[in-house]
């Protein structure tokens, strides 16, 4: 297994049959074998139903992990890691803000020998086709700074959702993964820096999704919090995964 693309879902009925044939069109097109790992969070809507018709699906190229209950992003996002096969793993919001095509340049990356490739909307190749409301927005900017005044000042964008990991390595990093909400992009970024791995920052094509998931005002307070957890508790037995 070549790719493992893992798609965090909760009660994405609107858009998920059309984006996981947007994926299907990509992926199909390639010369390596591929899986993609759709895990529901709880879901009371019709997404799963509507997954299961994709030709993702048919072909059996599709692996369905649904949570009991609502779980988190992140819990999301780790048990798809900890369930994925793939020499490289793929992480895409499940509203394809960053279309499948991109997956290339995060490759190119690998392929100079970097262990971690993140999607950034603040770099010099990113492209914004539509920008997130003005709130939105902000919230995002100080989000940003307290992200680099509490835990890491590396990276400019932790929060992009489309990053390409090298599989053994993030199947290693995810057993030492606490946080469940949103904050699970900042902790992975953390223990990797801490571990002296190879990562990048790029930038890439992003447009807002109006089906955002993310309450601002609950957000921010569960976020906030994250970050202090993250300093705090984050850490691994050992200093060096590369």
């Amino acid at each position: 297994m070549y790719l493992s693309v893992i798609i965090p879902a909760y009660n994405e009925e609107k858009n998920i049959l059309i984006n996981l044939e947007k994926l299907y069109s990509y992926l199909s097109n390639k010369n390596y074998e591929y899986e993609v790992i759709l895990v529901d969070d709880g879901s009371r809507d019709n997404t799963v139903n509507l997954a299961l018709k994709s030709t993702l699906n048919k072909l059996n190229r599709l692996i369905l992990l649904q949570n009991e209950s609502n779980k988190g992003k992140g819990y999301s996002v780790r048990r798809g890691i900890l369930n994925s096969k793939g020499k490289y793993v793929l992480f895409t919001d499940a509203d394809f803000s960053t279309p499948p095509q991109e997956i290339d340049k995060l490759f190119s990356y690998i392929n100079r020998g970097f262990d971690i490739v993140i999607g950034s909307r603040n770099k010099p190749r990113s492209c914004i086709l539509e920008r997130q409301p003005f709130k939105r927005e902000l919230f995002g900017k100080i989000f940003n700074i307290l992200v680099r005044v509490i835990v890491i000042k590396d990276f400019s964008d932790t929060q992009c959702g489309f990053k390409l990991f090298k599989g053994d390595v993030i199947r290693e990093l995810a057993k030492y993964l606490k946080i469940n909400g949103f904050c699970f992009d900042v902790e992975i970024l953390y223990l990797a820096k801490k571990s002296n791995l190879k990562i990048i920052e790029v930038g890439v094509i992003w447009k807002n999704s109006l089906d955002s998931k993310v309450k601002v005002l609950k957000s921010s307070i569960d976020m906030l919090l994250s970050l202090f957890k993250i300093r705090l508790t984050s850490k691994i037995p050992s200093n060096n995964l590369s």
